[in-house]
C-alpha cells in the first residue's frame, strides 16, 4: 500500500519527506522486525521507550516512522536517509488506526465476538469456536493459550496481541476461509488501545474479581478498562452478560448495543439451572422463552455451566440451529489446563489456571463438591513474581483452609526472589498444614508421593503453561509433564 494512501484515512500532526514516494509493506512496533518498506510505531513502553530504537529501524530500512516524541531522534537522520517522519498525539491509538486500514478493515468482514472477564475467558472461547465450527462456520481463535485459524494454530505470548499482530490474524482468516473469530480481550489490551477501531458484533462477559491489581491499582480502574468491550458495540450488536455479576449496572450504563443476561438469577433472559458435575463432565439446564435446554460438557465445573451458558447464547443469538448448538458444547474438547484432570489408578490431579484468590477458591469449592469429604485435597500453588503481591496472604489463606495440607512453592518468579514470594504466602497461613518447598517440581513430586491412594492433588497458577520463568530466563516446565511422569513413578 502506498503511504501516502494509508496517510489518506489516519488521522496525523506531521508529515516530514516525500510519502507519495514510499510503499509500505508491514507494520511493526519491533525495531528488529523491521525491514525494507516497513512502517515502524514508536511506542512509549512500561520497560523501555520504542523512540530509542528509530536508528536502528531507519538503519534496518524502515520506509517511515510514526512517533509521537518530535525531539526522539534529529530530522536530519529521517533526511539523510530518506525515511519519512510521521508525528502523531499517541502511538499506541495510532497503531490501531493504521493497522486496521492497512490490513483493509478486516474486523468489519467477519463476525468477531469479544470476551471479556477476570476467569472463564479462555474456555468460553472454546466453547463459541466449536459451536460455530459444529454448525459449519471456520472459524479463527486469538487467546492466552494460542491463535487458532480452524485447526491450524499459532503461538502467541500475550492474551491480547498488539492491534497490528491482531488485525494481521484478522486478514489472514478471511483469506482462509473463516467467517467467525473469537477474541480473549484483556483488560490491559482496552485500556492499551490494542482494540480500538475494530468492529465487535458481540461483547461477553463472565465476571470481575480483583485482578492485575499492579497495573490497574484500584477495581474502579480494571472495571473501567472492562467497560471499554461494551462501549465499543454497536446498537445492532449484542452484550451478553452474567447477570449473578453485581458490576454489570456499571459496565452496561454506556452500552448501545442489545443486552442479554445469563445466570442463576431469576430475571436472567438465559436462566441456568440445575447445575451437577463430577470429575467426568458438568450437565445443567437452560430456561428460555419458556422453554427448557438440557446442556452437558466434558470440562469440569461449576463455572463450566456459565462459561458455556454464554458460547449457548451467542450460538442462538447468531440463529443457528439449536440441537447444532447443544452438540457443540457437547463436543467441546478439553481446553488444556483449565481444571485438566489426569489419573492414575484412584489418585487423581487436577491442572488449573487458578492464580488469583478468586478463582483458586473456586477451584478449591468445585473439588469439594465432587468429592464431598470422601476423598483428602491437596493444594500445590506460587504466585508469580513482579505482580500483584496483595493477592498472595489471601491465596495463602484459602489454600490452607481449603486444603488437608498445602505445598507453597515457586510459580513464575520471574525477577523477585522466590522464597520471598513464598514468606508473603506463608504470612497468611494460620494453621500448621503447609509444607514451603521452593522448587516446583519437588513440591509436585513430594505431594504425589506423600499423598494417600484416593488423594485430589490441584496443582494451581501455570495450567497450561510450559515454561517457567526466573530471573528472565523462560525454561520448559509443564504442571501436566511432572504430574503425569510423578504419578506413573508412584503408581510403580
Amino acid at each position: 500500500m502506498k503511504l501516502s494512501e494509508l496517510l489518506n484515512h489516519v488521522r496525523v500532526i506531521q508529515v516530514v519527506g516525500n510519502a507519495e514516494l514510499k510503499e509500505i509493506e508491514d507494520i511493526t512496533h519491533n525495531s528488529n522486525s523491521v525491514k525494507k518498506n516497513s512502517l515502524f510505531f514508536a511506542i512509549e513502553g512500561f520497560k523501555t521507550d520504542g523512540h530509542k530504537y528509530i536508528p536502528d529501524a531507519i538503519n534496518n530500512g524502515a520506509a517511515a516512522v510514526v512517533l509521537s516524541n518530535v525531539n526522539a531522534v534529529p530530522d536530519e537522520l529521517f533526511t539523510h536517509s530518506n525515511c519519512v517522519k510521521i508525528v502523531v498525539e499517541d502511538t499506541r491509538k495510532s497503531l490501531a488506526e493504521f493497522s486496521n486500514i492497512f490490513y483493509g478493515r478486516p474486523s468489519e468482514k467477519l463476525t468477531l465476538i469479544g470476551i471479556t472477564g477476570t476467569k472463564g475467558k479462555t474456555t468460553t472461547a472454546f466453547f463459541v469456536k466449536n459451536v460455530f465450527e459444529t454448525a459449519g462456520f471456520k472459524s479463527g481463535l486469538i487467546g492466552t493459550i494460542a491463535n487458532y485459524i480452524g485447526s491450524k494454530e499459532i503461538k502467541t505470548m500475550l492474551t491480547t496481541p498488539q492491534s497490528n499482530e491482531i488485525n494481521s490474524l484478522l486478514s489472514q482468516m478471511i483469506a482462509e476461509g473463516c467467517s467467525h473469530c473469537v477474541m480473549e480481550v484483556s483488560s490491559h489490551a482496552l485500556h492499551l488501545h490494542r482494540v480500538d477501531k475494530l468492529s465487535f458484533n458481540y461483547g461477553i462477559f463472565t465476571n470481575i474479581t480483583s485482578d492485575h491489581m499492579d497495573y490497574h491499582k484500584t477495581f474502579d480502574h480494571y472495571l473501567n478498562s472492562k467497560k471499554i468491550l461494551f462501549d465499543m458495540l454497536p446498537s445492532d450488536g449484542y452484550a451478553i452478560v452474567n447477570t449473578d455479576d453485581p458490576n454489570i449496572g456499571e459496565l452496561l450504563k454506556d452500552c448501545k448495543a442489545k443486552k442479554v443476561t445469563y445466570g442463576l438469577s431469576s430475571n436472567s433472559d438465559f436462566k441456568i439451572k440445575d447445575i451437577e458435575y463430577t470429575l467426568e463432565g458438568t450437565s445443567f439446564s437452560i430456561e428460555y422463552n419458556r422453554k427448557v435446554y438440557k446442556l452437558e460438557t466434558k470440562l469440569v465445573g461449576h463455572f463450566n455451566a456459565f462459561n458455556a451458558s454464554a458460547a449457548f447464547i451467542t450460538g442462538v443469538l447468531s440463529g443457528l440451529d439449536i440441537e447444532k448448538v447443544i452438540y457443540g458444547i457437547k463436543t467441546t474438547p478439553q481446553v488444556p489446563g483449565r481444571f485438566e484432570v489426569i489419573s492414575k489408578n484412584n489418585k487423581k490431579v487436577i491442572i488449573d489456571y487458578s492464580h488469583t484468590a478468586d478463582s483458586l477458591k473456586q477451584a478449591l469449592i468445585a473439588i469439594h463438591h465432587i468429592v464431598k469429604d470422601e476423598r483428602p485435597i491437596y493444594t500445590v500453588f506460587g504466585c508469580g513474581g513482579d505482580r500483584d503481591r496483595t493477592k498472595r496472604p489471601v491465596m495463602g489463606k484459602i489454600a490452607s483452609e481449603m486444603s488437608k495440607k498445602v505445598y507453597v512453592t515457586s510459580d513464575n518468579p520471574r525477577t523477585e526472589d522466590p522464597n520471598k514470594i513464598i514468606e508473603q504466602i506463608l504470612s497468611g497461613i494460620k494453621q500448621n498444614n503447609y509444607c514451603a518447598i521452593e522448587n516446583r517440581e519437588e513440591a509436585i513430586r513430594t505431594a504425589i508421593f506423600d499423598s494417600e491412594d484416593n488423594a485430589v492433588i490441584l496443582i494451581a497458577g501455570k495450567g497450561h503453561e510450559n515454561y517457567q520463568e526466573i530471573n528472565g530466563v523462560r525454561k520448559h516446565f509443564s504442571d501436566k509433564e511432572i504430574a503425569t511422569k510423578y504419578l506413573e513413578e508412584w503408581a510403580k
